[in-house]
């Protein structure tokens, strides 16, 4: 496993994260998260993301991840989680107030097992909530010690361009992390998010690499879904429908070619693909078997060479 910088700040994280959205107390059973954890753990990585919201109900991927990590010392590894989603029914039970925002991080923490989170993310902006209002709070956080550096998730580039103003300005902590979807079939961070992130120190920590599986392979034109997928799952199989068209399909499989001419994996092409760009300090994947943890963690350390990077940009075009 290789480790990169987190943006401009010290914090430095497993090319390879594990995350809990669509998993972790949700369809995969405790004790299996727990293995997948483990085995994680073991093959270096020390990334692991999680979320309020993620979980059939609030917390519940945070209970399980806190679960796995407890045998571990908490100073080797990086965890995370998130606020912005409803959690309950209560006028103040989402957003990105100064109320919400320290009510979930202690609920967190009490889920997560830990005194504190090394990064705490804006899940989304909170177009009802004042900026100096959020980022105060976040800062206050920091100060208090509960949270080590703030992150932002899916923020247009104005809004983060308008945060990075107000905490410059204000002399406070400065945001650390994005956390936003990247992939070889969603690019759009390419164009404003990454030049602006990267003129202010701001690293990525992307999500979906694997375009919710798709960039495994698994799924081919004209074909059932495979049988135990997470497309096939009706609880989460809505996330993955938006790749399942045949333009797509077509184009995976033509890079699936590309991958196997290589001599690596579509798996392992594709992560590696998204590692290319240095403002990406970690890719999350999802994992509800230790197989494909192993898989994942191959990517690290992967260059893919000039010719092979030309003929992805045809493939994709």
């Amino acid at each position: 496993m290789q480790y990169r910088r987190l943006g401009s700040s010290g914090l430095k994280v497993s090319e390879i994260g594990l995350g809990s959205w669509l998993t972790y107390g949700t369809v995969t059973e405790q004790q299996q998260a727990m293995i997948c954890v483990k085995q994680a753990y073991d093959l270096g990585v020390n990334h692991f993301d999680c979320a309020n919201v993620y979980g059939a109900t609030p917390h519940a991927a945070e209970k399980v991840l806190g679960d796995a990590l407890a045998a571990y010392p908490r100073d080797s590894f990086v965890l995370t989680t998130k606020a912005f989603w409803p959690v309950g029914d209560g006028p103040n039970d989402r957003g990105l107030s100064r109320k919400h925002i320290f009510s979930e991080i202690d609920k967190s923490l009490q889920s997560l097992k830990v005194d504190y989170v090394d990064i705490f993310y804006c899940h989304r902006f909170d177009p009802d909530t004042d900026l100096e209002e959020t980022v105060r709070a976040l800062d206050d956080l920091v100060v208090q010690g509960k949270v080590l550096y703030a992150g932002l998730s899916e923020w247009q580039p104005a809004q983060i361009a308008h945060g990075i103003e107000i905490q410059k300005s204000l002399g406070l902590h400065k945001f650390a992390a994005s956390q936003p979807v990247y992939n070889l079939l969603t690019r759009y961070i390419e164009h404003a998010v990454l030049p602006l992130c990267d003129q202010a120190g701001i690293g990525q920590v992307v999500f979906s690499p694997l375009a919710q599986g798709v960039l495994t392979g698994k799924y081919h034109k004209g074909e059932a879904l495979p049988e135990g997928s997470r497309a096939t799952d009706e609880n989460v199989g809505h996330f993955v429908q938006r790749y399942l068209q045949d333009e797509v399909l077509d184009k995976v499989e033509r890079l699936f070619g590309l991958a196997q001419e290589s001599g690596l994996s579509l798996t392992q092409m594709a992560l590696a693909w998204v590692l290319r760009q240095q403002s990406v300090a970690s890719a999350l994947v999802g994992a509800s078997r230790p197989e494909q943890v192993m898989e994942n963690v191959k990517a690290s350390g992967v260059k893919l060479e000039a010719d092979l990077l030309q003929k992805i940009e045809e493939v994709l075009a």
